[in-house]
């Protein structure tokens, strides 16, 4: 037998490029457009904030300022030059990691908004796994007592999680368990006023304050959290419950469980090991967009509780016309939200077949 020639090593190397780069390709292709979209979105803030907004030249010399008070101060803050120019210097400083310095408090955004991060973060991871919960256990309860009286008054429940609006879920919540029962703390922020919050590890309370083995601490944070927590789960409960539902019923006429009943399987093992794993899936498509619904109505959430985060800092920007913070904050918004998108994104890919294999 006459032996093949080997194949020549640069052209094995190339073959491994091209395989790389091939395999790569994807991955920048979407590192690129989430970048792009990232900019986009605060480019488009940068006009709106400018167009929309009040002047913020008058919360430093008052309405009644003379024209040449009000341009220096304009020069000062670097609003004084053309529209363009203000822009180039705003993606430059991006560029660099600056995102300017705030006109009411004279901080440097970056670090201001760092700073309340983790209120925000805290509060809106629990409200998301609180809706979550809730959300699957109701959308199993709906679907395995598909088309009964339990389904209807849980299809009802689903309909006004949707409909009422945060803000008044949020007052009512305070009106019912701070103002009358006194059950439940006011909104005094993240602790009661006067307590001393843990030494920063993670950032968040509740995990600090335990790690520290600060048990009352801890206990002081989690009663601050279930009032706001539970206003802005209810935005993210609602469609869950509906989606698990809608996903459960479908699975649960399907023919494998029909077949599966057939051979005597128990129900408990139909509803969790067949019917609810499609519902589950059906959560993640749901996942991005309730991560963005969850960081929009944390803003007025932590309005309404005093929650010193990010979206606090956000009402008073826009409050106070001022530029730096609003832009720094729908930075950090946008770049959240793309971050946990494409987690998301890779997670589905993995746990659904079809996904992987397109």
């Amino acid at each position: 037998m006459v032996a093949l020639p080997a194949r020549p090593v640069a052209h094995r190397e190339a073959g491994i490029a091209v395989a790389v780069i091939r395999s790569l390709r994807a991955p920048v292709l979407r590192l690129l457009g989430a970048a792009g979209v990232i900019v986009a979105i605060v480019s488009l803030t940068f006009l709106v904030s400018r167009v929309f907004t009040a002047d913020p030249i008058n919360l430093f010399v008052g309405e009644s300022a003379s024209e040449a008070t009000r341009q220096q101060a304009r020069e000062q803050l670097g609003l004084g030059a053309p529209l363009i120019v203000q822009y180039g210097r705003f993606l430059s400083g991006l560029l660099h990691g600056d995102l300017g310095t705030s006109y009411l408090t004279g901080q440097q955004v970056g670090p201001e908004l760092l700073g309340r991060l983790p209120a925000t973060v805290e509060l809106g991871l629990d409200a998301i796994v609180v809706g979550l919960v809730f959300g699957v256990v109701v959308g199993v309860l709906a679907a395995v007592c598909r088309n009964t009286a339990v389904d209807g008054v849980l299809r009802f429940v689903t309909t006004g999680a949707l409909a009422l609006p945060q803000f008044w879920i949020g007052l009512m919540l305070l009106w019912i368990f701070f103002v009358n029962a006194h059950a439940l703390p006011g909104p005094t922020g993240r602790l009661p006023i006067g307590m001393n919050p843990p030494a920063a590890i993670t950032g968040l309370y509740v995990p600090d304050a335990l790690l520290h083995g600060d048990l009352a601490t801890a206990g002081a944070a989690i009663r601050q959290l279930i009032l706001p927590v539970i206003t802005l789960a209810v935005g993210s409960f609602g469609p869950i419950a509906r989606q698990v539902r809608s996903t459960m019923v479908e699975s649960l006429e399907s023919e494998y469980v029909r077949t599966a009943r057939a051979l005597g399987i128990a129900r408990p093992r139909i509803w969790f090991a067949y019917a609810l794993k499609p519902g589950l899936l059906s959560v993640l498509t749901l996942g991005a967009g309730l991560v963005g619904w969850t960081l929009a109505g944390s803003v007025l959430v932590e309005g309404i509780f005093g929650w010193p985060g990010i979206g606090q800092l956000a009402i008073t920007a826009i409050q106070s016309s001022d530029y730096p913070v609003i832009q720094g904050f729908v930075l950090y918004v946008a770049t959240l939200y793309v971050v946990i998108w494409a987690v998301l994104e890779l997670v589905y890919t993995r746990v659904d077949p079809r996904r992987s294999a397109s």
